[in-house]
């Protein structure tokens, strides 16, 4: 019998990560795009019209691929960028009306329970419970949890500072001293609350701590000299966080034009990596851990996971009825 075919399609505020694979678990396809669509977003409340175009193209493209992978199951879902923009839901519209891919626009709640599901697949088994941390380009979602099958979350966060309206509400385009305080400060402010809420000290010492997204993996390739953005080669590393405060503060000292050059961040993360940087090092800090853990298991992986197990169900409804 064939192996049916799923996609899941992460819509961010920097990109857009399309990832297919078989019901049994074999990748096919993998790519993810910049987009930039959270671009200006801080400033007008609006995705613009030239940020909308880059992502529907990117969308037009991904449908292509789709359709020659022959999905039969997929899901697409969009975050903070449109949440937020007042024009989101037009936008998803369009995109719907234009490839016939729908998007989901998700709330900080399922964005959170996405992310720490594919975290978990690297969370050390001898660990109770988990922090996950995600820092997406317009907000960053912390969650605790417990570390087991239920994905139980105790408590849930989500600050509405991501990299790339930071670098553009906080002008950190380029290191400043006064403008990277003001910022780590804010962050901070959002991290105590959460630490309070949630109880944290009387989980830690049987608690881990988990960083999703772009940031820790660049960073974490610093740290190990890979010579390029190694995602996959890093995933589920640990770190000590005074390895990665080394390389924060050397991506803090570099030039703009030195960071679009460096194989750990790129053109298309440059302008916003020093605030990405200064909001990452502010939430493992406050919260203390003196390790992390990276992960490119996310919300891409959870979607996945999730339609594997709806397309397994219907095989057995199916049989049962037979």
């Amino acid at each position: 019998m064939k192996d049916k075919v799923l996609a899941s399609i992460d819509l961010g505020s920097n990109s857009c990560r399309l990832r297919i694979a078989t019901l049994e678990g074999n990748l096919l396809y993998k790519d993810s795009k910049p987009t930039k669509l959270g671009e200006g977003l801080f400033q007008t409340k609006k995705l613009s019209a030239d940020s909308m175009n880059r992502a529907l193209a990117v969308f037009q493209d991904f449908a292509e691929k789709m359709k020659a992978h022959h999905v039969e199951a997929y899901r697409a879902i969009a975050t903070a960028a449109c949440r937020m923009a007042q024009n989101g839901k037009m936008f998803a519209n369009e995109v719907e009306k234009q490839t016939g891919i729908k998007i989901e626009i998700i709330d900080t709640k399922e964005e959170a329970r996405l992310n720490l599901k594919g975290a978990l697949f690297n969370a050390p088994k001898e660990s109770e419970y988990v922090v996950v941390y995600d820092l997406g380009g317009a907000s960053t979602e912390i969650t605790l949890a417990k570390n087991n099958a239920s994905c139980e979350i105790l408590h849930t966060i989500s600050i509405p500072l991501g990299a790339r309206n930071a670098s553009e509400g906080y002008d950190l385009r380029e290191f400043q001293l006064k403008k990277a305080q003001k910022l780590s400060d804010d962050i901070k402010g959002y991290v105590q609350a959460f630490i309070e809420d949630s109880h944290l000290k009387d989980y830690q010492d049987k608690c881990c701590l988990i960083a999703t997204s772009s940031t820790p993996l660049r960073l974490c390739s610093m740290v190990h000299h890979d010579g390029f953005y190694a995602r996959e080669k890093n995933d589920g590393k640990i770190l000590k966080t005074t390895d990665v405060d080394k390389a924060v503060q050397t991506c803090c000292e570099m030039s703009l034009a030195e960071r679009a050059n460096s194989p750990y961040v790129g053109s298309d993360r440059a302008s916003v990596f020093v605030a990405a940087c200064v909001i990452f090092k502010s939430i493992y800090d406050t919260l203390g851990f003196r390790e992390l853990t990276v992960s490119f298991k996310g919300a891409q992986y959870a979607m996945l996971e999730e339609l594997r197990n709806a397309e397994t169900d219907k095989v057995r409804k199916a049989c049962s009825r037979s």
